[in-house]
């Protein structure tokens, strides 16, 4: 199991949440996804893998999502 801490910009409410988990859910291996959201802030999405993610792939669904990747750690 792998854990990656996601720092992303551009969440405003429970709707963008929806929308970040919906996209992080469909990558390969995701098995769940919590996300703390700080509206007009950076929120943090915590994704739990079978294996580590590519930051690619993270990024793409991020940006897929409509919103901007800060971090990932």
């Amino acid at each position: 199991m792998a854990i990656s801490t996601l720092h992303v910009n551009g969440l405003t409410c429970g709707n963008c949440v929806k929308h970040l988990t919906e996209e992080l859910t469909a990558l390969p291996g995701v098995t769940g996804v919590a996300v703390s959201l700080v509206p007009d802030g950076t929120s943090t999405a915590t994704v739990t893998s079978e294996e580590p993610l590519g930051s690619p792939a993270i990024a793409g669904a991020v940006d897929e999502a409509g919103y901007t990747l800060v971090s990932v750690s």
